[in-house]
């Protein structure tokens, strides 16, 4: 999650002027805002989060803490492969994340069966893969979510309508799970070939290769 900082600039003849920084990561959030107090012309510095919380400067380097032993950072990749004759779906999730002073990919995939479209195998697959994070214990983090299903993610945004009954409760289900975990998703349609991996998983998932690796990248 990204914050931004607000604080009160004191000129040379005593007048208070209100600025604020672009939004950066909480570590650059914290080297900013010591750098300011530094300078001892500087009053009601706050931090802010993408949600709206505030903080002031002892309890930002206590939440940096609580950060960085929790999953922060969270990128996911999730495509999901439907095959008509048999109405299966095959879900694959691909999901970066920091913790601690390492970065993590998880690969998983799964089965699932009486689909009927691949729209909705592609719901199918954010599902699953929101249910990682949630056995990973995210919580109120902001969660960039990448897909190559422009029809799944600008729906979610609501920029496009959703006419279709067995969508819609996917949509429901989605975005109370969401709600629930407190997450603030970023939605970003890619191309199938930036999407190659998670892709490749729910063909494997079809072929009847079950598959959860998680693994440290350097």
């Amino acid at each position: 999650m990204n914050y931004r900082i607000e604080w009160k600039q004191i000129l040379k003849n005593k007048e208070k002027v209100q600025c604020s920084s672009d939004w950066i990561s909480a570590e650059s959030a914290i080297q900013l805002g010591e750098e300011l107090e530094r300078n001892g012309k500087v009053t009601d510095l706050y931090f802010y989060d993408e949600m709206g919380v505030s903080w002031n400067m002892k309890e930002m380097r206590k939440l940096l803490l609580e950060i960085e032993e929790e999953p922060h950072d969270i990128t996911l990749y999730f495509d999901g492969g439907f095959q008509k004759e048999t109405y299966q779906a095959g879900l694959g999730a691909v999901i970066f994340y920091h913790q601690g002073k390492k970065k993590y990919r998880i690969r998983a995939n799964n089965l699932f069966n009486e689909m009927e479209t691949n729209n909705e195998a592609e719901y199918a697959a954010l599902y699953f893969a929101l249910g990682i994070l949630e056995e990973l214990g995210v919580e109120y983090k902001t969660c960039e979510i990448k897909g190559d299903s422009q029809v799944v993610l600008k729906q979610l945004e609501g920029e496009w309508p959703c006419y279709e009954e067995v969508l819609n409760r996917w949509l429901d289900r989605i975005e109370e799970k969401i709600n629930k975990m407190g997450i603030r998703p970023r939605y970003t349609v890619i191309s199938r070939k930036d999407n190659k991996e998670a892709d490749k998983l729910a063909t494997q998932a079809l072929e009847g290769k079950e598959i959860y690796a998680k693994t440290i990248i350097l």
